[in-house]
């Protein structure tokens, strides 16, 4: 497995020292590099003072819930390393709540160990891919991919994290074509076969942060085909 040249640095936070264990015992190669918090505020004072790939994040917690831990990673510490939820809930609305927190990715309990390697790995590479290459602009729009941040003419600017980020830097590299749910999907998580409630959360999500921050979504829904970005100019068609 050559997956880079430095180890991936990993938080796994989790009160369920059986899991704890297998993960570590799972993850004890050369390839990576482990730490543990048992709890909400360990996990936040480390991420506060290291620097991680990625961190893997129990939404069952005692204290703070995985839910607020991510939303503090996202807004207090403004830090944009890669989370993946890991949870028994399955629900729809358990995913959406996850993803609006910053999540980037869900897996849901049980799950294959190596099923989450090739997430974490996942991550990671899009990790390192990210910021190395120069604004995306459209007309009245422009993307940083280094700074994550969607600018539009005349009406502010907003940041933007994970998931969310990849969406639209997707889009806006696509435009003024659209992507159909397949392309998008494997661009974003690396297959095409992820579960279409998964992709329409994150979608409906950005689109409501677009619009509460800009006025318009940006993002429209070709019905049975995808989604294409949308400039200013063209809000209202």
């Amino acid at each position: 497995m050559n997956i880079s040249t430095k180890p991936i640095r990993m938080l796994v936070v989790e009160d369920h020292v059986g899991l704890a264990e297998n993960l570590f015992e799972y993850f004890d190669n050369t390839h990576y590099v482990l730490d543990f918090a048992p709890d909400g505020l360990t996990a936040l004072h480390l991420i506060a003072t290291r620097e991680y790939d990625v961190i893997v994040l129990d939404v069952m917690l005692p204290g703070l819930s995985g839910f607020e831990i991510c939303h503090r990673i996202r807004h207090d510490i403004q830090c944009t390393t890669p989370v993946i939820m890991m949870t028994a809930k399955d629900q729809l609305k358990d995913k959406e709540e996850g993803f609006r927190a910053g999540a980037d990715d869900y897996l849901v309990k049980p799950f294959d160990l190596r099923e989450l390697q090739l997430r974490v790995n996942a991550l990671y590479r899009r990790k390192e891919g990210m910021g190395k290459t120069t604004g995306i602009e459209v007309p009245g729009i422009r993307f940083d991919p280094g700074k994550l941040t969607v600018q539009v003419d005349h009406n502010g600017s907003l940041e933007l994290s994970g998931t969310m980020a990849r969406i639209f830097e997707a889009l806006i590299k696509a435009y003024p074509g659209f992507l159909s749910y397949e392309q998008l999907q494997e661009r974003i998580w690396g297959e095409k076969e992820v579960d279409m409630n998964t992709l329409r959360t994150h979608v409906y999500t950005l689109r409501k942060l677009l619009q509460d921050t800009f006025g318009f979504s940006m993002i429209k829904t070709m019905h049975g085909r995808g989604y294409r970005l949308t400039p200013p100019a063209q809000a209202g068609q």
